[in-house]
């Protein structure tokens, strides 16, 4: 018979309810939600209301005008129809980096215009899912810059648009998160919004957002300072490596420093809901036949690299991007189809097989079949699974709730 009353089981839930309380807070879980497969950046003043249809033909005109290396007819229609459909999932306004140094003025109209065409675009039924603007930096030279280009776009949006979120980019310091969190506090008290409405992701490109000067992994104290508001770590492959020192020829997504910047992402935002995204390539599918085939190359492995380290998400730049973006990430998931369904069904059936999964193991499975129908690559009919049962296993505290 065992030993110790009730009591001694109450004494050790009682030492540990703090722990648990901010364990709870700080791991969540991850969000049940469709995720974006990209960011497309726009800057601020290429912003269109017709610009998703017009990147999406583009796109197309760009297969048609060089056609690839032939791949299964099936991956071929998808894509095409996803160009057709839903070219960009989430589109990212820039008055950053790819948007230059303007004066005031100029980037104030330019925000204005965006903003315009944005609403035009809502109304066309023609605007993306997911949209935002990447601001300038917090630093002391581009922070009023900064809080004045997002408290100009709500006021000429009237107020975040659906699926908002704001990218703060060169983030150095947890100080920055802490002030980029009273920043959206004083703009909800400004536009009467509700708490928490206003929310960031924080580029990661800078090295002591990765490794802080006292030797500790910066990237998990921002989470921490964000007070709840970050929804995602984007990855920034130029600013970073170029920082780290790497040589111009050799700043790529697949270089060892990024790979290292984006392990410790990795790690730091695990079980917080906060989603990861990669960077992007400066290689462009632009010129004759055999540059475009060569780029398209290179873009299909990186992201077929990304999705296989478990970056779900990367940034597009260029139309010419968008085939190789949805081809590469449609492969990547019906390729795993047929021996995903075959493992997670053994595991629900509780049956013997080659490979013995555990429930971890199960979640991953789940996890990988939910993303490949929110992206489209694959059909519920294809995985054999409602989206509540996978949701049920792949995140049990809320699978009631999806």
């Amino acid at each position: 018979m065992p030993r110790l009353a009730a009591a001694d089981y109450a004494a050790i839930d009682d030492r540990l309810a703090e722990v648990d309380a901010a364990l709870r807070q700080r791991y969540p879980g991850h969000t049940p939600q469709r995720q974006p497969v990209h960011t497309v950046y726009v800057p601020a003043d290429r912003v269109t209301a017709d610009l998703v249809p017009t990147w999406g033909a583009a796109a197309l005109a760009t297969l048609d005008a060089h056609p690839p290396t032939p791949y299964p007819a099936e991956l071929d229609h998808r894509v095409r129809a996803k160009l057709a459909r839903e070219p960009v999932e989430d589109l990212r306004i820039d008055v950053e980096d790819g948007y230059g140094v303007r004066d005031d003025a100029a980037e104030d109209a330019h925000l204005r215009a965006a903003a315009h065409a944005l609403t035009t675009a809502r109304a066309a039924g023609t605007a993306p899912p997911w949209v935002g603007v990447r601001i300038k930096s917090l630093e002391a030279a581009t922070r009023r810059r900064a809080i004045r280009s997002l408290d100009l776009f709500l006021d000429a949006c009237g107020g975040p648009p659906a699926g908002f979120v704001v990218t703060l980019p060169k983030v150095s310091h947890p100080g920055q998160i802490a002030a980029m969190v009273e920043v959206c506090e004083r703009l909800e008290q400004a536009y009467g919004l509700a708490r928490d409405t206003l929310r960031f992701e924080i580029q990661i490109e800078t090295p002591a957002a990765v490794l802080g000067a006292d030797g500790r992994a910066t990237v998990a104290t921002l989470i921490g300072e964000s007070a709840g508001r970050c929804t995602g770590l984007h990855f920034g492959t130029y600013d970073y490596g170029t920082g780290c020192g790497v040589a111009a020829d050799y700043l790529s997504m697949d270089h060892p420093s990024s790979d290292h910047a984006k392990a410790v992402m990795q790690v730091a935002a695990a079980g917080t809901g906060v989603r990861l995204s990669d960077g992007s390539t400066n290689v462009l599918p632009v010129g004759d036949t055999a540059a475009v085939h060569a780029a398209w190359r290179q873009h299909a492995n990186l992201v077929r690299r990304s999705l296989e380290r478990g970056f779900y998400q990367g940034w597009d730049l260029h139309p010419g991007q968008l085939p190789t973006r949805f081809a590469a990430t449609y492969a990547f998931y019906r390729d795993g189809r047929a021996s995903t369904v075959a493992r997670l069904a053994a595991y629900l059936d509780r049956r013997a097989g080659g490979i013995l999964d555990e429930p971890a193991t199960a979640r991953a499975l789940a996890g990988f079949l939910l993303r490949g129908l929110d992206c489209g690559a694959l059909d519920t009919a294809e995985v054999g699974f409602s989206r509540t049962d996978l949701v049920a296993v792949a995140q049990p505290t809320q699978g009631a709730a999806a």
